[in-house]
């Protein structure tokens, strides 16, 4: 089959044939249909991730169809169509026993742990836990964005974020993850300020339910103080969706009293918080680690209602011949939206 392959962490990616996997006894093998371009990608080619054995095909926001299954597979066959979480759990584990798949003890992540899904196909581990079904009206394009991004903002918004009718929500950065959580929001009932760098990120943040949005590249803006002016007193929750010491730090300080903060952007560098304004203002600080397959139903119930529209965020498609560029590229410009690739088209489709 096809695949992107690197050699080296930052060094140049390559297309090229490697060997089609096979089903583990648990697992499968999906014939990817569409696969999102995620910062979380460009982070493993880069190295920030300890997991990766080189050589190594990222990609983890995958939709597509089953080509085979192991002999243990009891609830899949092939020629189903999936979509699965970016964190595949084992299903067994004192975690995965109390429905905390997403932190799962034995967690594997396709294009992190293993061989991933820019290329024609991808093996998934322990299908009956991790696989989620797809409906025939979702478009293969419309669920791979759901597998990290999307599935990763709801869970953060809706079940750590606690999100109520009427609360302020500020979303620190606009990329896929941060304009999934503005939707979100939005649907959920919330007021939304979304912060961002991009006038075309912030347009379409406004277009997608957002009531305020601050530039944070305007001169002399204090982030902070803007949400604060604009939610009347501080965000009731507010999230870093990009995951850069700034981001953090701004979101923190954008909070009211006994406000919620939700890191969902990846910081490997880790950040010094303010501590002084956690305590005095009674702050909650919480993490969120992607969604596990059981809890799909209630954002997929959502997306089939129309009260959600993932479709909305996908603005580019491409072929694997176009990814190493696009993935380098999202080191000094994230873009807008979400890019999905389609492994099976030979050209550029944008």
């Amino acid at each position: 089959m096809r695949a992107v392959v690197f050699e080296e962490f930052g060094k140049p990616l390559a297309v090229r044939e490697v060997p089609q996997p096979v089903p583990s006894r648990t697992g499968a093998v999906i014939r990817v249909e569409a696969t999102g371009l995620c910062r979380s990608d460009w982070h493993g080619w880069m190295g920030h991730d300890t997991d990766i054995t080189l050589p190594h095909v990222p990609g983890h926001e995958l939709s597509g169809v089953i080509e085979s299954v192991g002999d243990d597979v009891a609830n899949w066959l092939p020629g189903d169509r999936v979509t699965v979480p970016f964190i595949c759990a084992c299903g067994r584990c004192a975690a995965c026993a109390r429905g905390a798949q997403q932190v799962c003890e034995r967690q594997e992540q396709p294009g992190f742990t293993h061989w991933g899904s820019f290329a024609e196909y991808v093996p998934v581990h322990h299908a009956d836990t991790n696989l989620v079904a797809l409906p025939d009206s979702m478009s293969f394009a419309t669920a791979a964005s759901l597998g990290c991004r999307f599935a990763t903002a709801f869970r953060a918004v809706v079940g750590q974020g606690r999100v109520r009718p009427g609360e302020w929500v500020a979303v620190h950065g606009c990329g896929g993850v941060g304009l999934s959580a503005v939707m979100i929001a939005a649907a959920s009932g919330a007021r939304v300020v979304a912060v961002d760098v991009s006038p075309g990120a912030l347009e379409l943040a406004r277009t997608l339910g957002a009531q305020v949005c601050v530039d944070a590249s305007a001169p002399a803006t204090d982030v902070a103080d803007a949400v604060r002016e604009a939610s009347g007193g501080g965000a009731h929750l507010s999230l870093d969706a990009l995951g850069a010491p700034v981001t953090c730090v701004n979101s923190v300080r954008s909070l009211r009293r006994q406000g919620r903060h939700v890191q969902v952007g990846l910081l490997p560098q880790g950040v010094q918080l303010p501590m002084d304004r956690l305590v005095a203002l009674e702050l909650e600080i919480l993490g969120s680690h992607g969604m596990a397959a059981h809890a799909y139903p209630e954002m997929m119930a959502m997306v089939a209602s129309g009260a959600l529209r993932p479709d909305l965020l996908v603005t580019t498609s491409i072929g694997l011949d176009d990814v190493p560029g696009a993935l380098a590229a999202l080191g000094s410009a994230p873009g807008t939206g979400v890019t999905v690739i389609t492994p099976h088209t030979a050209v550029n489709s944008a």
